[in-house]
């Protein structure tokens, strides 16, 4: 397994540079980059299905998905990469939802640093391959219908979750947008976090790089000229009714946004 992030930090390099196959054999299209993404997920998916999609296996996976978007010009930023690791033991991750892109290269940021799992829709485990992977992950499905259903399957699985060690990873905005809207931030995490008695990991990113398609969401445009970002904060605790930790975490993904904005 490789760690391409062992530290707190990481730029991609300045000399970087698009390889031949993004730049002359796609013409500056998007489509090397979802052939070779989506071979990744293939892959991915394969190894879910049959049961053999180790942690490490994972990471390298997601790696690939790292290394293809600085192959296609991209620029990766993270930081606050050690407040993954500052404690053991099982944390809420909660953060804003942008693109794909986050499910795509989270295994590789934050997977050699501590176990999780996402909450995710219900009608993505019917998707081939992708639903291997999440159920490899037991990952937490709701079905977005009946946001009291939801809350109660988040809360009883959670909890089963977060006591076998695992985290969660959470995006409480009902669908990804390149805008980040607070109320549409929902607080299910806040409420998981303060139920089963675990710290918060709060997380801000931007990848905006793979947008949001007009007519085909996930087959969006690529904005070579967006960079990627992604930032973890220090981990808290949660306090009373969570409704300062909520806007705490909301307060965090708006100043980042701001600081990123070009």
């Amino acid at each position: 397994m490789q760690n391409l992030f062992p530290g707190d930090s990481y730029d991609t390099p300045a000399d970087s540079k698009r390889d031949f196959f993004d730049k002359y054999i796609g013409l500056g299209s998007r489509w090397p980059f979802y052939l070779r993404n989506f071979f990744v997920f293939y892959q991915t998916g394969k190894y879910g299905r049959r049961g053999e999609l180790t942690a490490e296996r994972q990471i390298s996976q997601s790696n690939k998905n790292i290394r293809l978007i600085e192959k296609s010009g991209g620029k990766v930023h993270l930081r606050g990469l050690n407040n993954l690791s500052a404690f053991e033991g099982p944390a809420m991750l909660i953060g804003n939802h942008m693109s794909l892109l986050e499910t795509a290269i989270f295994h590789a940021i934050a997977r050699p640093r501590r176990d999780f799992t996402f909450v995710i829709k219900e009608s993505l485990l019917k998707m081939p391959y992708f639903g291997d992977i999440m159920r490899s992950l037991g990952a937490i499905a709701v079905g977005r219908a009946n946001p009291r259903d939801d809350l109660k399957i988040v809360m009883e699985e959670g909890i089963k979750t977060l006591n076998s060690g695992k985290s969660i990873v959470l995006f409480p905005q009902s669908t990804r947008s390149a805008e980040f809207d607070p109320k549409k931030f929902n607080t299910i995490g806040i409420k998981l976090a303060r139920r089963a008695g675990v710290p918060v990991i709060p997380f801000a990113l931007k990848t905006d790089f793979l947008a949001n398609g007009s007519f085909f969401k996930d087959l969006g445009p690529i904005k070579r000229d967006k960079e990627v970002y992604f930032e973890f904060d220090k981990p808290f605790t949660v306090e009373g009714d969570g409704k300062k930790e909520q806007q705490q975490i909301i307060d965090f993904i708006q100043l980042k946004l701001a600081e990123w904005k070009h």
